[in-house]
């Protein structure tokens, strides 16, 4: 049976003053159409039910998860103790899943991502569920066609075409860490590399095994944890345990090492909404090139993005390519350009004391 992970942690920091420790990215709306986790839970409406869907996320996160997603059971949303990383994350629902389906087959993707349409979504991941129930020892991933160099995702170099799969699908040859500008171009040029989307489909005793196999320190703790589910004790073993692992990436500790990798062009659009920039993307853009999702009034004002909340007005004038977020408690003015530096505001409001309240 097909059941789907969703990976919902995020510190808030790409998306401030919109976006908090306890309101990250994935519980804003964004791109017009709910929250980010919940577009993400719907495109598996009517496809798969609320007992094969499963979230997981950090601990401040449960209860606001849950209020979003009220067709999910309370036990559906877990928190992890503490942040590792994807691969211990990936693990621990690993073993959630086996525990009710020890033949269990996962999806395995992230909140934050905004995906069309959903029917060719779900025909990817189907073709991927085929793929794997073909051959339980494959993991499969799916590649995004790139449309300009980007230095931000990492790559996926495709190697021998896989037959008969039913979607354009590829041995993976490589997997390549998030490249400099001349070498993203090259990857362009060359064809024959994705950007990695970072969504999965595997069984679940295959990516167990393959911790086993290549981080048995990892699968250790995770084990132990497994084994603790249905006693009192498990918040405390899961705690410690958790805790113990030392954090790290699912293509660091697992893709990269694996034999059978296959990778699926994906037949879907796909965004990772990295930056407010994205809201052009997303919500279009005016005669002026503005992206206004507020009440507004623009003169002289152009290639600028506004968004704000309730009636609150803003005015603009005489601005180029500006940034403008304003929360009922923070507002931010930035140029577009400067908008990778938003980490620099977070990190200066974490060292005030006076100023945390904002984070």
């Amino acid at each position: 049976m097909l059941h789907a992970v969703v990976m919902a942690g995020g510190a808030g920091t790409r998306f401030w003053p919109a976006s908090r420790q306890d309101r990250p990215k994935q519980l804003l709306d964004l791109a017009g159409e709910g929250t980010m986790i919940q577009s993400t839970v719907q495109r598996f409406d009517g496809w798969l039910s609320a007992e094969q869907i499963r979230i997981i996320t950090n601990q401040r996160l449960v209860e606001p998860i849950r209020a979003q997603l009220p067709q999910l059971t309370s036990s559906a949303v877990l928190g992890e103790p503490c942040k590792r990383d994807t691969a211990p994350c990936i693990a621990f629902a690993a073993a959630w899943v086996m525990q009710h389906d020890p033949d269990a087959i996962m999806v395995v993707t992230p909140s934050d991502h905004v995906i069309q349409p959903v029917e060719q979504f779900r025909r990817a991941i189907e073709t991927g569920a085929r793929m794997v129930e073909a051959n339980p020892e494959r993991l499969v991933t799916f590649g995004i066609r790139p449309t300009y160099p980007a230095e931000s995702f990492g790559y996926i170099q495709r190697g021998e075409k896989i037959a008969n799969a039913g979607l354009p699908s590829y041995r993976v040859a490589r997997f390549r860490e998030k490249p400099k500008a001349d070498v993203a171009q090259q990857y362009l040029e060359d064809g024959n590399f994705y950007w990695n989307s970072g969504i999965f489909v595997w069984k679940a005793a295959t990516i167990l095994s393959l911790l086993h196999q290549y981080e048995p320190a990892m699968f250790a703790h995770i084990e132990a944890i497994a084994k603790a589910f249905d006693s009192p004790d498990f918040a405390e073993v899961f705690q410690r345990e958790f805790a113990a692992i030392v954090g790290k990436s699912i293509d660091y500790a697992v893709m990269e090492r694996a034999a059978d990798v296959a990778v699926i062009e994906a037949p879907f659009e796909w965004d990772d909404v990295g930056s407010w920039q994205a809201l052009a993307r997303l919500r279009g853009v005016d005669a002026q090139g503005n992206t206004i999702v507020a009440r507004h009034l623009g003169i002289d004002t152009r290639g600028t993005i506004v968004r704000g909340e309730g009636k609150h007005l803003i005015v603009t004038l005489g601005l180029d390519d500006c940034l403008i977020v304003h929360t009922p408690d923070a507002t931010l003015v930035a140029s577009k350009h400067a908008e990778e530096r938003i980490r620099e505001v977070v990190q200066k409001l974490d060292g005030a004391d006076d100023l945390r309240e904002f984070l």
